[in-house]
Formats: structure tokens, C-alpha cells, sequence
């Protein structure tokens, strides 16, 4: 018990030291130079539901994006198949499936692939600037791999190791990058939740292929043909430091109610601060909420996102077979966006 507590008192300290540092860390004067933003893209329902702000308590599979530290919550096996329009009227589609899997007595192993589609684009150039020669479609798809334990009954952690392709017809870019974290649970009914988490560290990434080939003839030699190659800069992922903590308030056998917060440290972008709220009714339905705000985000002349704040979701489960806890379950989360008609995501998930 001592150790344990010794654990607890260890991972404060740390984002007690780290909080100073990381709340000057967002700097929007780099707004824009890293790449890979697809990364912090959160393609699962629930946890969009209310803002990402279950750094602290999420559990399961969609730990993966959140704080990979809660996949150690798996019981059994878990599959999740999500779809999210992203920024409806833009033709943005993401398709994501996981699955994860308990190995061991506390040890769970998860796998995620998440898709990107942008729809045809016309190919142009500087004579065919309408286009009318085809077209082509952009590829983004990361693939997770993850692994989490469960130290004591209060510490679990984990890890997860991503892979990320991004490719048009004659680019692309290949990338790795590492997600961390911890979580810790206390209180007499464990209903008291802190996380931290860090996310995509790892090294450069940059674009290769014909595309930066440019074919051309010297001046006066028409048989002088050469080919001339740019050199394509190097571009950094968006580094993320997560801290959070919740509350669950359990109000008799059928009715709880969860708050949660977090703060969201970007490296390239503006820090971030993260309120939500879960109301469960006897594990059947979960209604959610959240904002997650941002310096500026209230004023339209000032905000560097699309996203507005508010957000929102549910969860609809149904027993299978109770005595082997097997659960499906629909979720839906929506969030708010200017321009665009918001980012909705719709996912069926199966626990068993």
C-alpha cells in the first residue's frame, strides 16, 4: 500500500514540476509548421462527446487517442467500427476500427486504424488551371499498435506505437510516433481519477517522390533536356502533454454523474483547457457534454480554429449475455464547428 501510495504522490509531483513549463508551450507564433495534424484528430464518438476531457477516466478502446493508459481497463475483448464526417460539407471522411484484447491477468493489447478520405480533387496545372485531365485522392491512414497493464488496483499505464502514411499520387511521407501514459485511482468507490498523457514524440517527417521533379531544357538547346529536383524542409508532429483529473458522484444504483477537466498543452498550437460532464442511467444510456476552450475562441476575429467549443454525444448499450458481460452499443458525439456544420461521428461498438 505504501508503494502504491508512493506511485500517487510520484505522478503528482511530476505535473506539479511540468505544469509551470508546459502552460507557456502552446506558441501560436508556430501555428501551422508542424504536420501530421491528422494526429490530433480524435475519431471516436464518446470520447468527442465531451471534448476529450476524459484524460483521467476513459477506459477502453478509445483510450488509444485519449490517454493510452485506460486500454488496460479492457475486460475481455473489445471492437469499435467508427465513421465521422468531419466538417460536414467539406467531403472529409474518416473511417476508424479497433480492436483490443486482455492478454494475461493485467495486461490488454489494442490495435486502431484510422482512414482519411478527401473525395477526387481535379488535377490542375499552370495551362489547365480548371482542370479536365483526372483526378487524384489523398491517402491518410495511421495505424496504432498499444499495449497497457494494470500495476496495482489504483496505477495502470501504457503505451502505444503509431505509424503514419500520408501519400498523393506522386508524394509521400512516412512517420512513427510514441503515445504514453498514466493513470491513477483512488476513493472509497474509485469514483477519484488523475491522468497524464503524452502524445506523438518522435522523429521528423518529410515528403518524397516525383512530384517534386520539375523536367525542363536548357536555354536555346531544345535537345538539352534536364530534370530538376526540389528539396523537400523536414516537418516536426504535433507534440501533446495532457493533465486531468475527474470525479465520479454516485447518486444511488441507477444514477451517476461524472465531471472532469483537463488541461492540453500543443506545441504548435494554442493550449487548451477542458471541461465535460457524463450522466449514466444503469449502464443502458449515457448522455455527455463538454467545452473545450482556447485563447480567442469566443471572438470571431481572434479564433485560430474552426472548432467553437461546445460539443456533445451519447451512448446507447444493450446486454447480450450477462453472464459473460458481452454489451453493444451505438455512440454518437457531435462538435460545433464555424464555418462547416460541425464534426459528427457515429460508432458501433461490441464488448464480449
Amino acid at each position: 500500500m505504501k508503494n502504491i501510495y508512493k506511485s500517487f504522490f510520484a505522478i503528482l509531483l511530476s505535473a506539479i514540476l511540468v505544469l509551470p513549463v508546459v502552460s507557456f508551450a502552446g506558441n501560436k507564433d508556430r501555428s501551422g509548421q508542424a504536420g501530421a495534424s491528422e494526429l490530433l484528430i480524435n475519431p471516436w464518438a464518446r470520447s468527442s462527446g465531451w471534448g476529450g476531457v476524459n484524460i483521467s477516466n476513459s477506459t477502453g478502446l478509445e483510450s488509444m487517442y485519449t490517454n493510452i493508459a485506460g486500454l488496460a481497463f479492457t475486460q475481455k475483448t473489445e471492437l469499435i467500427f467508427s465513421h465521422t464526417q468531419w466538417l460536414k460539407g467539406s467531403d472529409i471522411n474518416i473511417n476508424t476500427f479497433g480492436l483490443a484484447q486482455k492478454a494475461g491477468d493485467a495486461g490488454v493489447l489494442g490495435i486502431g486504424v484510422m482512414s482519411l478520405r478527401f473525395g477526387d480533387i481535379p488535377i490542375t496545372t499552370t495551362n489547365l488551371p480548371d482542370g479536365g485531365i483526372g483526378n487524384f485522392t489523398p491517402n491518410y491512414l495511421n495505424i496504432n499498435l498499444a499495449y497497457a497493464k494494470a500495476f496495482s488496483n489504483s496505477i495502470y499505464g501504457g503505451f502505444n506505437f503509431k505509424v503514419i502514411s500520408e501519400s498523393i499520387s506522386n508524394l509521400s511521407a512516412t512517420g512513427v510516433a510514441i503515445d504514453a501514459g498514466i493513470q491513477y485511482v483512488t476513493g472509497e468507490k474509485e469514483n477519484v481519477k488523475f491522468g497524464i498523457s503524452l502524445k506523438n514524440i518522435g522523429p521528423t517527417m518529410k515528403f518524397r517522390g516525383d512530384g517534386y521533379s520539375v523536367s525542363s531544357f536548357l536555354p536555346g538547346n531544345d535537345n538539352g533536356k534536364f530534370t530538376l529536383e526540389h528539396r523537400a524542409a523536414d516537418f516536426e508532429l504535433p507534440s501533446q502533454l495532457n493533465i486531468g483529473m475527474s470525479y465520479r458522484f454516485i447518486m444511488s444504483e441507477v444514477h451517476s454523474l461524472t465531471l472532469a477537466g483537463a488541461f492540453i498543452s500543443n506545441s504548435f498550437y494554442k493550449d487548451q483547457y477542458a471541461l465535460g460532464a457524463e450522466y449514466e442511467l444503469k449502464n443502458y444510456l449515457m448522455l455527455r457534454a463538454g467545452y473545450v476552450y482556447e485563447d480567442g475562441i469566443t471572438d470571431n476575429t481572434k479564433r485560430t480554429t474552426v472548432f467553437t467549443g461546445p460539443s456533445a454525444g451519447f451512448s446507447i448499450q444493450v446486454p447480450l449475455n450477462k453472464e459473460k458481460g458481452s454489451i453493444f452499443s451505438i455512440d454518437y458525439s457531435y462538435r460545433a464547428t464555424d464555418p462547416f456544420s460541425g464534426s459528427q461521428t457515429l460508432a458501433a461498438r461490441l464488448s464480449f
